[in-house]
C-alpha cells in the first residue's frame, strides 16, 4: 500500500461546502448551522451551504448532523465557479 493521499489543498484553508441532508429542516436550524444557508429541495432533501473556515469546522458541522440523528446524503467542496456562477466576489 502506498503512502498517504497527496493533499491538493491546505486543510486549514477556508472553502465553500454543500452538505446534503435527507428530509426538510425548518428555519429554526439556521442558527444551529452557524450562519450557513439552508435550502429545501424538491426531492425532499435540505442543502446546507456556505463558507467553512477549515477542516476542523467542517468536521464539527458533520458531528452536529450525526448527533442530531440526521441522515447525511453527501458533502461536497464547491469550486469558486460553481459557488458563484456570476463571479461576484463581494
Amino acid at each position: 500500500m502506498s503512502g498517504p493521499y497527496p493533499l491538493k489543498q491546505d486543510p486549514d484553508e477556508a472553502g465553500q461546502y454543500e452538505i446534503r441532508i435527507h428530509g426538510h429542516l425548518d428555519g429554526r436550524w439556521t442558527g444551529w448551522f452557524e450562519g450557513l444557508t439552508l435550502a429545501l429541495e424538491e426531492n425532499g432533501d435540505t442543502l446546507i451551504s456556505g463558507r467553512v473556515i477549515d477542516q476542523a469546522a467542517l468536521f464539527g458541522l458533520l458531528r452536529k448532523v450525526r448527533d442530531a440523528g440526521m441522515l447525511l446524503v453527501s458533502v461536497n467542496r464547491v469550486t469558486a465557479s460553481r459557488a458563484d456562477p456570476c463571479g461576484d466576489k463581494s
